[in-house]
């Protein structure tokens, strides 16, 4: 009964018709009418056939649409595994970079503790040091007053570097003028340290330094003009260095007779004499 209730409208009037011809087909052959029946009999089968050629062709439709639906679904698959395995590529890559500026980062911060310690071991500070930058060319900078033991060392944008190679200078028994952007703040951190004797502040620009001579190492700590790289490099001594720290000027080499490049950020200087050659009248 369910089964019949589940049944469509038109299967109904399918089914209905189907009887009816068999009831017909039945009553004809009782009654003796063969040729009545055999016709209907054969209407019957070609309603039949008709019925199952129609059911196979909805059944090769529903075969088609399925497969199209298959096809679509499989390439929306695909499209969407794409998108995955390149969405887990670029989260991959991106991890692998953060992981190497990570390590970039621990090993800058490694080699800046190195630096420092070092620095440390080198300097026995009186008073609390100032916040460094550039530890590691301040450390360059130490090497050279301890193995070069200059006289005098003239320093361009005083700052932290200075109070550390003042304690060098007062080791090695020489001493330091540094042109500084902030001198009030500089001289009261180098009174702090007791090394006013060895340490000379000034302020303003290069023309402050016309009564500084035979400088033996020039540290420049920050940019210079152009125009006033020769005026320091009068300050220096027939044979002198020059070092510049983080880059901070260039063009030294081409602006500037006499310096020769020893490395990276070391420079030498040789004063250039030239002899004048007296003519004779003729």
């Amino acid at each position: 009964m369910r089964r019949l209730r589940s049944l469509t409208r038109r299967q109904v009037v399918s089914a209905s018709g189907a009887c009816v011809l068999c009831v017909a087909v039945a009553a004809a052959a009782l009654s003796g009418n063969v040729g009545l029946a055999l016709t209907l009999l054969a209407v019957f089968f070609t309603i039949l056939f008709a019925g199952l050629l129609l059911l196979a062709r909805r059944l090769s439709g529903l075969q088609r649409i399925q497969r199209r639906q298959q096809t679509d679904a499989r390439t929306v698959l695909d499209h969407t595994q794409r998108r995955l395995l390149a969405a887990l590529e670029e989260l991959l890559l991106h991890s692998g970079d953060r992981h190497g500026e990570v390590a970039d980062r621990i090993g800058a911060q490694t080699r800046a503790v190195e630096t420092i310690v070092q620095l440390f071991q080198q300097v026995k500070p009186r008073a609390p040091m100032p916040p460094t930058d550039g530890a590691a060319d301040l450390l360059d900078v130490l090497h050279l007053i301890r193995t070069r033991r200059p006289r005098l060392v003239l320093e361009i944008g005083g700052g932290a570097g200075t109070v550390w190679m003042a304690y060098a200078l007062e080791e090695s028994g020489g001493r330091i003028v540094s042109l500084a952007p902030d001198g009030r703040r500089l001289r009261k951190t180098l009174a702090t340290h007791q090394l006013t004797e060895v340490a000379e502040v000034r302020e303003g620009n290069v023309e402050t330094l016309a009564d500084v001579h035979d400088v033996g190492l020039l540290v420049v700590s920050e940019p210079v003009a152009k125009a006033d790289m020769p005026l320091l490099v009068g300050r220096l001594a027939a044979v002198a260095r020059v070092f510049l720290r983080d880059n901070a000027s260039k063009g030294w080499l081409e602006t500037t007779e006499g310096l020769t490049g020893e490395g990276e950020a070391l420079l030498s200087y040789r004063r250039v004499v030239r002899e004048l050659s007296n003519r004779s009248p003729a």
